[in-house]
């Protein structure tokens, strides 16, 4: 495997949130490194996330895919597996369409990218009034990542505004210190295509509820280590309902987690292999 990136796809997730998607979007046609593609797995939005995708497309001149599947419940997992499949990227940058990154988000993936390992960011998380507020000329011209700007504009102070106040030496002194277990964050992760097609991708079972843990579980125990970058690689979270959270699945999800602990498996029988055709 070569030690760095021939080129880098990113994938968002998204559901039935057009206005964060195209912030989202608007996000990486700012970054200092380009990505060679944008892969949208829509977990069966209606029209106007294809709108919002066609206006951002025809804008930005940012190559986007739209990987679609009808509307069955929350199958996060399914449609991510659709977007490995069709990617075109040695390496691939995971988050979400209601996160926007930083100019440097993408420059930071790649920079750490090695052999044998995974990335695992966080966000920092925006109220309601703050996420609506954000236009696209404040992602444009860094406003938004700015502390001073955010706090003048209702963001209330917390621990995790420190990512937003540090860089370079600082940031990588952080990283190392933080209790903060790494994990494989759906909103904020990378890692080498390869290893995920290796590993069976997502478990198409899980619903919501650690199932992005479980695949950085199943990677961690094929020998691909996880390296925390949260402090490095910075997104903006905007709020929304979670109208898909429940017991059930959540109890479920924590049971498969379990048996993958217990019996460290590397590989999944619920994943890439069992409804996809995967692109070398």
């Amino acid at each position: 495997m070569v030690s760095q990136p021939k080129s880098i796809s990113i994938i968002l997730s998204t559901y039935n949130a057009p206005e964060w998607l195209e912030k989202s979007l608007w996000g990486y046609s700012v970054q200092s490194v380009k990505p060679k593609e944008i892969i949208v797995a829509d977990d069966g939005s209606d029209e106007r996330t294809e709108k919002v995708i066609d206006r951002v497309r025809a804008r930005t001149g940012l190559k986007i895919k739209h990987v679609w599947h009808q509307d069955n419940g929350f199958q996060k997992c399914v449609i991510l597996n659709r977007a490995i499949a069709e990617s075109s990227s040695d390496y691939l940058i995971f988050s979400d369409g209601d996160c926007i990154p930083r100019r440097d988000f993408v420059q930071q993936h790649q920079q750490r990218a090695r052999p044998y390992r995974f990335l695992s960011g966080g966000y920092n998380k925006l109220p309601m009034e703050l996420s609506r507020q954000i236009t696209l000329d404040d992602i444009s011209s860094g406003d938004a990542f700015q502390l001073n700007w955010l706090l003048c504009n209702g963001l209330k102070v917390g621990r995790q505004e420190l990512r937003l106040k540090t860089k370079g030496l600082v940031s990588e002194a952080l990283n190392r210190i933080t209790t903060t277990n790494p994990t494989w964050n759906g909103h904020n992760a990378s890692g080498w295509k390869t290893d995920l097609v290796q590993v069976n991708g997502f478990d198409e079972r899980m619903r919501y509820g650690g199932e992005d843990c479980e695949l950085g579980e199943r990677l961690a125990h094929s020998g691909i280590t996880p390296i925390q970058i949260r402090f490095s690689a910075i997104c903006l979270h905007l709020d929304h309902a979670r109208g898909y959270v429940n017991d059930r699945d959540k109890k479920r999800n924590w049971e498969i987690r379990q048996f993958t602990r217990r019996h460290r498996l590397m590989v999944t029988e619920y994943g890439l292999k069992q409804s996809n055709s995967i692109a070398a």
